[in-house]
């Protein structure tokens, strides 16, 4: 059935699925401006289905339920529902700004509700900031991620003094921007490539 991936001899063919994942959740937040960019860019792709996330939609509680105890059924529904849409994903662009050196709460905290989802899978970074263009957040994030078995990639997109960058909703060096782009989404797919026909072949166990 086409857009539905089927193994063939230890390969699987049809579309990626690759979730835009927009980090920021704050008032005003320039997120997902480049999220919907970053999201065009790889749907230009015949070998690419997006699925834009917006955190935003999933408010889940700081605090993890406690051990032993069931999560209420509010937050249950939230952290299924951002499971099960992560969870249909081969691959993962993560766009997120810098708070004081780090990784935005919101971010870090759906992150830290969802576990099996990540694991095998690429994880791309589109980062945004003043100066730092958000480097110290992606820094962070290439830890947090690896610690949850996912693959995170060398090449990434950085926006330095993002604001001022953009006209509209395009980066004012479109071509340069678009090349960035094609390089990450050209290793994201290889890699989300490789690891699907891996799990098909071989379920991924920690």
């Amino acid at each position: 059935m086409s857009g539905i991936p089927q193994v063939t001899d230890r390969t699987v063919t049809g579309p990626l699925n690759v979730a835009v994942v927009i980090g920021s959740i704050r008032s005003g937040r320039f997120g997902p401006t480049i999220a919907r960019w970053v999201a065009a860019q790889a749907a230009q792709r015949d070998d690419v289905v997006v699925d834009l996330i917006d955190l935003i939609d999933y408010p889940l509680p700081l605090e993890l339920a406690t051990p032993g105890r069931p999560t209420d059924e509010g937050t249950a529904r939230l952290r299924d529902a951002l499971a099960e849409r992560l969870g249909r994903a081969d691959a993962f662009i993560v766009v997120t700004p810098e708070y004081n050196n780090t990784i935005p709460a919101a971010l870090k905290n759906a992150i830290d509700w969802i576990f099996d989802e990540w694991a095998a899978k690429p994880v791309g970074f589109a980062s945004y900031g003043g100066m730092s263009g958000g480097l110290w957040a992606v820094s962070h994030l290439r830890h947090v991620f690896t610690e949850l078995h996912a693959v995170p990639l060398r090449e990434s997109l950085i926006f330095h003094q993002a604001w001022n960058r953009f006209d509209g909703d395009d980066p004012r060096d479109a071509e340069e921007s678009e090349l960035a782009a094609k390089a990450l989404l050209s290793r994201l797919v290889w890699w989300a490539e490789a690891l699907r026909d891996a799990r098909a072949l071989r379920p991924y166990q920690r």
